[in-house]
């Protein structure tokens, strides 16, 4: 056994260096309690952060039941369908108004007015816009931690939808044509109209359009994010199943 400090041969299975004295075990701790936390750092940030995050999102089981795999199938078409429908219609008209998915967003719409009412009149207005966004991200994250991916794309979808259908609101801020609940215009009543009240709060009237556009856009991001997402689990169960039968 060699002294690392003196390099003095002595027997094997000393606590110390008979010449100069030296424990070895003081010796040996420090250069190898560096190595441990530079080595741990980076391990432990890939397979404790990155890792679990993309286990959530992409892994995908196989589907045995083909006629569950034929039914979402068939929804994520009618989806794909819907959401280039959305997509291509013009932000100021009465489309998201009339369609089915504005019947869905409104009742969430106004409970949101409802839930935000005690943080003061500001917060109550913006709670309507808030409460038909944070609904489909609830059912999202829901189904997310539930692993059923492909529930958790079609409650994105409807995230992306959401945005796009509160964008006409928003572009009709400073016009206040659009029709209201109620049947009354914003320039009709004042007071009554959430993104002109919002924006006059803010400051920010003059940017309807813009901010109108950017949700739109957002919205139209998360649909086609969602409809790549869904299709992907989909082909992936698909192929999976087939594998293991085979």
């Amino acid at each position: 056994m060699i002294c690392p400090k003196c390099t003095h041969e002595q027997p094997d299975g000393s606590d110390h260096c008979l010449r100069c004295g030296v424990i070895f075990a003081k010796v040996h701790s420090a250069p190898q309690l560096v190595t441990v936390e530079v080595a741990a750092t980076p391990t432990a940030t890939l397979s404790g952060v990155t890792g679990p995050f993309k286990e959530r999102l992409f892994a995908v089981e196989a589907e045995e039941n083909r006629l569950l795999l034929a039914g979402r199938f068939c929804l994520w078409l009618g989806l794909a369908v819907w959401g280039v429908r959305f997509m291509t219609a013009p932000i100021s008209g009465e489309f998201f108004n009339q369609s089915f998915m504005h019947l869905i967003n409104l009742p969430f719409h106004e409970a949101g007015h409802l839930f935000f009412s005690p943080f003061g009149r500001f917060l109550q207005v913006l709670g309507g816009t808030l409460g038909q966004w944070i609904i489909p991200l609830v059912v999202t994250v829901a189904f997310l931690l539930k692993t059923d991916r492909f529930a958790a794309s079609v409650g994105l979808w409807w995230l992306g939808q959401s945005f796009m259908d509160i964008a006409p609101y928003m572009d009709d801020a400073r016009a206040g044509q659009l029709m209201l609940l109620g049947g009354v215009t914003g320039s009709e009543v004042a007071d009554y109209h959430d993104w002109e009240i919002i924006l006059t709060r803010l400051g920010w009237m003059r940017y309807d359009h813009l901010i109108a556009r950017l949700s739109f856009g957002c919205g139209a991001v998360l649909m086609l994010a969602a409809l790549l997402w869904g299709g992907w689990v989909l082909y992936r169960q698909k192929g999976a199943g087939v594998s293991r039968r085979s």
